[in-house]
């Protein structure tokens, strides 16, 4: 099954459950802090009687390989983006790696329900506006908590409508498909962050917004930072790279 995707808006910011109290562990890269909490509440408040219930009920009713199928299916279409991200980056070996992924996993994987590029070696690598302007220089400006969208920043804010044209989605003309597939889309995501709820510890909007920033700190290097905490479940509430971690 492809990796769950850590900036996939929604499902992302509504895995968050309760509510800590301003001030606590407070984060330079967040002066919006009042503003955020009070998004964030009204994203916990959605998810927690809306998304969550319906990702629970999917996740009873579906089978592991019928998930596994829909996830790699979004992921799929997600190469396109990849691709052409890659190419904005001069990243041309992952452009043609997202873009072989792509072919493959289309024709040999029944439209993108299976992935054999990933057992033929053509391992995934995502990349989205954001980490492109993050490439070109462009600083990542304050943390930035969306309605549904979740944890962002001004950087990665910017770059969501590139991102949403280079989805495959967004031109399916039929109004009916195109919001069904994308509420599946996420309904799919949600139940897959199902279990790793408990991995929040302590002030659960300080310890998601924390580590929403250095996840992305890891994607804009290209993992070349060394292991990925995210991979494992090993990291706690103060985690944080070390610089040896950052060593070519």
């Amino acid at each position: 099954m492809k990796s769950i995707h850590w900036l996939s808006g929604a499902a992302v910011a509504l895995a968050l459950g309760g509510c800590a109290s301003s001030g606590e562990n407070s984060n330079p890269q967040d002066p919006w802090e009042g503003f955020n909490r009070g998004v964030y509440q009204f994203n916990d408040t959605l998810d927690r009687y809306a998304l969550k219930p319906v990702a629970q009920g999917y996740k009873a009713v579906t089978p592991e390989p019928v998930r596994d199928g829909v996830g790699n299916f979004f992921s799929n279409l997600g190469e396109i983006r990849t691709a052409f991200n890659s190419v904005l980056q001069w990243e041309w070996g992952n452009a043609g790696t997202a873009s072989g992924r792509f072919v493959i996993n289309t024709i040999l994987g029944v439209g993108g329900l299976l992935d054999p590029a990933t057992r033929m070696g053509l391992d995934e690598n995502e990349e989205d506006f954001g980490q492109t302007l993050a490439v070109w220089g462009v600083d990542s400006g304050p943390y930035l908590v969306l309605p549904v969208l979740g944890p962002s920043t001004v950087r990665d804010t910017s770059g969501l409508p590139l991102d949403i044209y280079t989805y495959p989605v967004t031109y399916v003309e039929d109004d009916k498909v195109r919001y069904g597939l994308t509420f599946l889309r996420y309904v799919d995501l949600r139940a897959s962050l199902l279990d790793q709820e408990s991995l929040i510890q302590g002030d659960r909007y300080s310890f998601i917004r924390d580590a929403y920033l250095q996840r992305r700190q890891f994607l804009i290097s290209n993992g070349k930072a060394g292991k990925d905490p995210f991979a494992s479940g090993d990291f706690g509430n103060d985690f944080q790279y070390s610089e040896d971690d950052f060593a070519e």
